[in-house]
């Protein structure tokens, strides 16, 4: 029998989020964000599921976007960090994929290629990103209008769409939000171009940002990066459920050590079960005695360090929990957020480093 640590993967949880989205664009477009293998629920099967859905995707690469290619999915292709070499630019024109410049150097390298190697008018649309107040990737707002003509004025370049990215668009009351979108709404208005803003957070709250493209990731696979209690955030739908089953368990009086170092000591006489995951899986280390485990759909406590392959759960006096007893680490019952909270993380790390090992197992296509 093989171990029985699976990611349990809903694609009707993924539709059913995709079009929540959809369902906030001003526009009715929307980029499905499949980078990191889809935050770990695998970007093939995931674009599959969409693609009647989605009119595009996004990834982080180029070497993201071949793999979509390679499988068949046949809708533009957004490189949300552009190329990093000139190398790149061939392909990319091969392709048709479409490019996020964000630096001068690349607008520079893809000017001078164009120039040189002249391919079919209108056939590139480019994406030119402006930091609005990140400071992460983008050009200063002042750079922008120059860029844009430069652009412009080679005749590959077909749709321009202008686009920024948001630093606190997960802070609802967030002031900076607010001065973002307000820079970014003066240069549209001087370009008169499509636009691109809302992330999943701000796609969930940011009424004025969901006009044009929608950029959801996280909000895609079930997972709000919105406080507790958000509206919206409510109406997401989990994608990805983590599952095991105890592997043994024994019981153990008071004042006993668990696992490595020690950490956890016994406080009572109780039984301590043993899941099949660990570290070696994705399973955070850092995680906290007290983490949430369900366990036969009833809460438990971790207990002690996650080891490589195993960890250790409190079951308490006078369970009758056994081996081969369902666990769920995150998903349907317990949320991704709520483990991430006690591993001193966020759910976007928890999902994304799901190791390969872990089985993906897809159901409601």
């Amino acid at each position: 029998m093989a171990r029985p640590l699976i990611a349990a993967i809903n694609l009707a949880a993924l539709r059913h989020n995709y079009q929540l989205a959809l369902g906030q664009s001003a526009t009715g477009t929307a980029v499905a964000v499949v980078k990191a293998d889809a935050y770990g629920h695998g970007a093939i099967p995931v674009a599959r599921t969409l693609s009647d859905l989605a009119p595009a995707f996004g990834v982080a690469c180029i070497e993201e976007a071949e793999q979509l290619r390679t499988a068949g999915i046949q809708q533009p292709i957004l490189l949300l960090e552009g190329f990093f070499e000139a190398e790149e630019i061939p392909q990319l024109l091969q392709q048709q994929y479409q490019p996020v410049l964000h630096s001068q150097w690349q607008i520079d390298q893809l000017t001078s290629h164009l120039q040189q190697h002249p391919v079919k008018p209108g056939s590139l649309n480019v994406w030119l990103k402006v930091d609005t107040g990140m400071h992460r990737l983008g050009l200063a707002p002042e750079a922008v209008t120059a860029a844009w003509q430069t652009l412009r004025q080679l005749p590959a370049i077909g749709e321009m769409t202008l686009v920024t990215h948001f630093a606190r668009a997960d802070e609802t009351n967030c002031p900076v939000t607010e001065q973002q979108i307000t820079r970014f709404q003066a240069l549209q208005q001087q370009l008169q171009c499509p636009a691109s803003l809302a992330n999943s957070a701000a796609t969930l709250h940011w009424q004025a940002a969901q006009q044009g493209w929608l950029r959801p990731g996280i909000m895609l696979y079930g997972a709000s990066p919105l406080v507790t209690g958000h509206p919206l955030g409510e109406q997401l739908q989990p994608v990805m459920t983590l599952e095991s089953r105890l592997i043994s368990v024994r019981d153990l009086p008071a004042g006993e050590a668990v696992g490595y170092g020690g950490r956890f000591v016994t406080s009572q006489a109780t039984r301590i079960g043993v899941i099949a995951c660990g570290y070696g899986d994705g399973y955070p280390r850092q995680a906290r005695d007290g983490t949430p485990i369900l366990v036969n759909g009833r809460r438990c406590s971790l207990a002690g360090r996650v080891s490589m392959d195993m960890m250790t759960v409190d079951l308490g006096p006078g369970s009758s929990d056994q081996p081969g007893d369902p666990v769920e680490l995150w998903g349907n019952n317990l949320s991704v957020n709520e483990v991430a909270d006690w591993c001193d993380t966020i759910s976007y790390t928890l999902l994304t480093g799901l190791l390969p090992r872990v089985r993906r197992i897809y159901s409601g296509e």
